[in-house]
């Protein structure tokens, strides 16, 4: 099966010589889970152009550093590019911002949280279990970088995932093909601390700190790449 990864954004410049680009994560993620997933890419946040949903195996809509109201050229593309698919039943994941742009698309609230920064690996309740997760344990902890959230969910989600913080972190869409992930299942540990420690400044000290000290938590980010592998196998 063959995933064209929709690059909205890219690893921060002050990371990129040490980690590589995004879409490596990505693809080391799903080379984990041993599903023998091939990869296309389409830099849409850098003028190139979308490809015909209807013509895709499945999607994987990126992180960015932009948020859902930006005014950017390629963000109504983006929602149009979404609805298609959505309508076309292609299988859809978006993680971070991907999780917010498809919400926005698909009409749920999204904007930034008054809770502030969200760092490091967070633990989230497991609210819903569709087959490709019926396994899953009551809780996941995950890493997770950002401010924006989906404040209300599309009438067409359901909450598969929730915490204090981030109530609306996993949503399951009922055309039975789209899922989408606040946290981040692809990003190693290393990454996740560098990104923390690169949000200092911006981010409160105390933030950063805890976010730091969380990921002696144990992770479950390979058992949600399962869980995706599971769901795009399974359309």
């Amino acid at each position: 099966m063959k995933l064209t990864i929709i690059q909205t954004g890219d690893v921060p410049v002050a990371l990129r010589s040490q980690f590589g680009p995004y879409r490596k994560m990505f693809e080391t993620m799903f080379d984990g889970t041993g599903q023998g997933f091939s990869y296309d890419m389409v830099a849409v946040s850098d003028g190139e152009p979308f490809p015909d949903p209807g013509q895709l195996e499945g999607i994987v809509i990126t992180g960015s550093a932009a948020g859902v109201y930006d005014d950017l050229p390629w963000m109504n593309p983006l929602r149009a590019f979404i609805r298609d698919a959505y309508g076309k039943r292609t299988p859809m994941l978006g993680v971070c911002f991907g999780h917010q742009i498809m919400g926005d698309a698909l009409g749920g609230d999204v904007r930034k949280s008054e809770k502030g920064w969200g760092l490091g690996r967070h633990t989230y309740g497991v609210k819903g279990r569709p087959d490709f997760m019926r396994k899953a344990p009551i809780e996941l902890a995950v890493a997770c970088s950002h401010q924006d959230q989906v404040i209300v969910p599309p009438a067409e989600a359901d909450v598969i995932l929730s915490s204090e913080f981030t109530p609306n972190a996993g949503l399951a869409y009922r055309n039975g093909a789209a899922l989408s992930f606040q946290p981040h299942p692809e990003f190693a540990d290393d990454y996740t601390i560098a990104l923390a420690e690169l949000r200092r400044g911006k981010a409160p000290d105390e933030v950063v700190d805890t976010a730091l000290a969380s990921i002696a938590k144990p992770s479950h980010s390979g058992d949600v790449a399962g869980y995706i592998g599971q769901f795009f196998r399974g359309r």
